[in-house]
């Protein structure tokens, strides 16, 4: 599923190509994905303006001229695709909603599993949608600190790990980012989240906001399922220090070989990776369910 990074890399290209732009044409070719489209959403798009672009957490946030907000989440294989006057959108089968601009920009949104989302909200009660009422700070935002994410992890008995994804503990982090945050912070994903010291919290901190900017200055995780606007993969994959890297050198260890091998486990049914050298479980620690 995309991550922050790839959301953010994904509105900013919507944002350079539509923003001020106006929806001539609008084609729904299904009732809905994860949940039933907007009703009338045709008719609510066409001949509105768009004038702005927001991303929380992992959602896209199109403003319109009318006072309402299209909200859009990619779900686990959902993609977006613009083609420019000029170019012939490439037919796809699994284009469940798309618009062309006054000036022939095609927009399409394509998703073969439909686990994604669209809704329309009024732009005044953005904060107050079902999706949105309950996220988390924004972990580049202000209101994301260590006295923020220490009160989040108090009562939390949960592994740090499932904590980071927990979208009400901090905003648009998912297990790729959450592997590698903790990484670089040098803290275990099954370390009890309640137990971290104000040291660790600060640490951690510092290691999503670094780990997340340098996704999205590379464009955003190529995934399986995940491409930018423009159709070029990202490539921060590249970059990835422990995710997928089952048994292969710790790139922070000596020769690349001292810790054995990035190790894999299972935390609540999602793949985990890190360095058994670097992320130590404290001795006589109990490692956290989940």
């Amino acid at each position: 599923m995309p991550e922050l990074p790839e959301v953010e890399t994904v509105m900013r290209g919507m944002r350079l190509h539509l923003d001020g732009k106006t929806i001539a044409r609008v084609t729904v070719r299904r009732e809905g994905m994860r949940t039933p489209f907007p009703p009338d959403l045709a008719a609510r798009l066409e001949g509105a303006r768009i004038c702005g672009f927001a991303r929380r957490g992992k959602y896209i946030l199109m403003r319109l001229d009318r006072g309402e907000t299209m909200l859009l989440h990619l779900g686990m294989s959902g993609r977006v695709l613009l083609s420019l006057p000029g170019q012939a959108p490439a037919p796809d089968r699994h284009e469940h909603l798309s618009f062309e601009t006054a000036d022939g920009i095609h927009f399409g949104l394509i998703d073969p599993r439909r686990f994604g989302t669209v809704d329309l909200m009024a732009t005044a009660d953005e904060e107050k949608h079902r999706l949105l009422a309950r996220l988390g700070p924004e972990p580049l935002g202000n209101g994301f600190s260590q006295d923020w994410l220490h009160r989040a992890l108090a009562r939390r008995r949960t592994s740090i790990k499932a904590a980071l994804m927990d979208q009400s503990v901090v905003a648009g982090i998912g297990n790729i980012y959450a592997s590698e945050a903790l990484f670089r912070a040098g803290i275990h994903p099954a370390r009890m989240a309640c137990g971290l010291d104000a040291a660790e919290e600060g640490r951690l901190v510092e290691a999503i906001r670094a780990v997340l900017e340098e996704a999205i200055a590379a464009g955003g995780s190529s995934l399986r399922d995940y491409a930018q606007p423009d159709g070029e993969l990202g490539y921060f994959q590249h970059a990835w220090r422990v995710y997928g890297r089952t048994g292969q050198g710790c790139p922070d260890c000596p020769g690349g070989k001292a810790c054995g091998g990035v190790v894999r486990i299972e935390q609540a049914g999602r793949a985990t990776f890190f360095c058994p050298l670097r992320q130590v479980l404290p001795a006589g620690m109990p490692a956290a369910a989940g």
